[in-house]
């Protein structure tokens, strides 16, 4: 198990933790949360051995295993799979074995090497990291593409692929949702859930963490808090704790008064002056109570909109693509990804955007938002609207080199230009109480952008889109880099809202909060989806199904294709009732081969839950050596599986 006792940690003068103890079991799914700037990340790189403590013990047991996520963004003509691959360093070392003892030519050592080979799934290597890949929302086209073609977040994608193809013991997942679309979060979820070792998550994202962890460690005044559950338990047990405490301080308040009181009216009187001293004493030994100091909120709101068309746009057999990219030779066709839409956006709606990654939400959005020309049909908009546009890559557009004020006077400036102020105050101390209102005060409003973290950005582009008075608010993935505390308050702030809001998010927290409809890009197409959110995840998985069954009989007719057997004969009568027969037999077997895989992954389920319940070490021991046994069956009852499947694919 991890033991942290009487930690002190400091980065330069500020001291991260003091005296702070916490204890994770084997096992165990671990959300680390608490403000901004608390240390989650500086705690992880205690972890990780890349900072040490000032006092205190730290212990990691020295066998175990150790995953994260690099935060670099890779440089490299790899592929995709070969770069993914290469994170599995059980492998790798494997393959370095196998290397030198070739070079030996010492037949034993070889023999132990290509066993170990064997062993760390050098047959299958390819497929596990493909999958992992295709999970986190790729195409299988881009299997083969080189790391460098990508765009920062899909390499950031590909890192965390790389992270969960290594084997490992500990787990460090910081902000892993950051890059992800829905249907990525989702196969992550199911992923991280099957996931055997013990795993500290750092994440803003409350129905990630209550889907991935069973305990929740907090850092809050320099020291570790452990609660027992997912983040909404943690939520309610610190509500009652705060609400206790605050009671006690109340009474302990009163009770400091009266013994003051008492000390001050005797304290000169001879006859009362041992018992005033004695009140003194007890007043010093007396352990004082904290108030409870909640952490800061931060809150803004949308300024109600100059005015409200309705509908507010129409659209009439739009199609959305992209033109063909310059120097195309003449005639090359446009890209077109969704079809033939007609539909009226009103005044007031709330629309969630959905669909898995690569169908075109955020085609459908930059399009709305003047971004892209439709390829074909026409969008008519109502008199005076006014967009408030949100996009994924607004973080890369702000500039660097200017400040908050500078981009807020380079708005002013837009803004008039195009003859759009609608009444906002424009005056530089105007401009810098404006931005006060999103924490930038002082001489944070004078602050490169390029020196602040991607949270203050992101509030930056909220304060610039407030200001505009928008009626029209197309947000593409607005919570990367918020905190929670930001996405709570702008869950408040679009329910308040009196224009209309179309929002593609995969932070489903904000999608239940603000949107009471929903339309679903699929196939080329938008349909209104009719379910909630628990219909759509489902939607997800059977979609992630389909794709996966029709990538194997693809894979299945290329193989096929490619080993061209050649023509035979015929088949009798009494061959074919063999073949009957097998094929019966396999299915019998690929049956009890389910069941039992079933019947193991249950009892592997009820073995982690007492895991979960702090056993003693006696009991840590046994339960480990048995999910170890465990755990080995199931990997060979579904080494069977994939054969017995790919046989019975064959003779279909």
């Amino acid at each position: 198990m991890i033991t942290l006792k009487n930690i002190t940690l400091r980065r330069g003068a500020k001291v991260i933790l003091d005296g702070a103890s916490a204890t994770i079991n084997p096992g165990e799914k671990v959300g680390l949360v608490g403000r901004n700037g608390a240390g989650k990340s500086t705690l992880f790189a205690l972890l990780n051995g890349t900072l040490h403590e000032d006092s205190g013990d730290c212990y990691v047991p020295a066998q175990w295993r150790l995953a994260q996520v690099a935060q670099d963004m890779p440089e490299t003509s790899e592929s995709a799979t070969d770069f993914v691959i290469a994170g599995d360093t059980r492998l790798a070392a494997a393959q370095a074995e196998v290397v030198a003892a070739e070079a030996t030519d010492d037949g034993e050592r070889m023999g132990h090497a290509y066993m170990e080979l064997h062993d760390a799934g050098a047959h299958d290597a390819s497929a596990r990291a493909q999958a992992l890949i295709l999970g986190l929302g790729f195409r299988t086209t881009e299997l083969d593409k080189p790391v460098n073609s990508f765009s920062g977040g899909w390499r950031m994608r590909l890192q965390l692929a790389r992270a969960l193809m290594c084997p490992s013991d500990l787990l460090l997942l910081d902000e892993p949702t950051n890059h992800l679309d829905l249907d990525a979060l989702v196969w992550l979820e199911a992923w991280l859930q099957r996931y055997t070792g013990t795993m500290l998550v750092i994440s803003h994202d409350r129905e990630f963490l209550d889907a991935v962890t069973n305990v929740t460690v907090h850092i809050e005044t320099a020291k570790l808090n452990r609660y027992g559950g997912n983040y909404s338990k943690f939520e309610d047990m610190r509500a009652e704790q705060m609400a206790l405490q605050q009671t006690s301080y109340a009474r302990q308040q009163e009770k400091i008064a009266h013994l003051q009181k008492f000390i001050d009216r005797f304290k000169a009187k001879a006859s009362k002056a041992k018992q005033a001293q004695s009140r003194v004493k007890a007043l010093d030994r007396m352990e004082k109570i904290g108030p409870v100091l909640a952490e800061a909120e931060f809150t803004f709101e949308f300024k109600e909109p100059a005015n409200l068309p309705n509908p507010m746009l129409s659209m009439q057999g739009i199609d959305f693509g992209y033109p063909p990219p310059e120097g195309a030779p003449a005639g090359t066709p446009p890209t077109v990804i969704v079809k033939n839409v007609s539909k009226s956006v009103l005044a007031g709606q709330r629309i969630g955007i959905l669909g898995a990654n690569g169908q075109g939400k955020s085609t459908v959005v930059k399009t709305i938002a003047r971004d892209l020309a439709p390829l074909a049909g026409e969008i008519i908009e109502g008199k005076g609207l006014s967009i408030g546009y949100f996009a994924q890559q607004e973080l890369d557009v702000l500039r660097p080199q200017d400040t908050p004020l500078e981009h807020m006077i380079w708005l002013v400036k837009d803004t008039t230009a195009r003859g759009a102020l609608s009444g906002q105050a424009t005056r530089e101390q105007d401009l810098r109480s404006f931005l006060g209102g999103f924490n930038f005060t002082g001489d944070q409003v004078k602050q490169t952008v390029g020196t602040m973290s991607g949270g203050e950005k992101a509030r930056l582009v909220l304060c610039m889109l407030v200001w505009q008075r928008p009626n029209l608010l197309l947000m593409d993935e607005p919570t990367n880099h918020l905190d929670l505390a930001t996405r709570e308050a702008l869950a408040v702030a679009l329910n308040e809202f009196e224009g209309t809001v179309m929002l593609v998010s995969h932070d489903r927290a904000l999608l239940r909060s603000v949107c009471d409809e929903f339309w679903l890009v699929s196939r080329g197409g938008i349909s209104p989806f009719d379910g909630d959110l628990d219909d759509y995840q489902r939607y997800l998985l059977d979609e992630a199904k389909r794709q996966r069954e029709a990538l194997k009989e693809a894979t299945a007719a290329a193989a096929a294709a490619a080993i061209a057997p050649p023509p035979v004969p015929a088949p009798v009568a009494a061959p074919a009732r063999r073949d009957d027969n097998r094929t019966r037999q396999l299915r019998k077997e690929l049956e009890k081969n389910e069941a039992r895989i079933s019947e193991l992954t249950q009892e592997k389920a009820a073995l982690e839950e007492r895991l979960s319940g702090q056993p003693g070490m006696d009991e840590i021991n046994e339960l480990g050596k048995r999910l170890s046994t465990l755990q080995d069956e199931l990997d060979q009852l579904e080494g069977r599986w994939l054969e017995l499947s790919h046989t019975l694919d064959s003779t279909a």
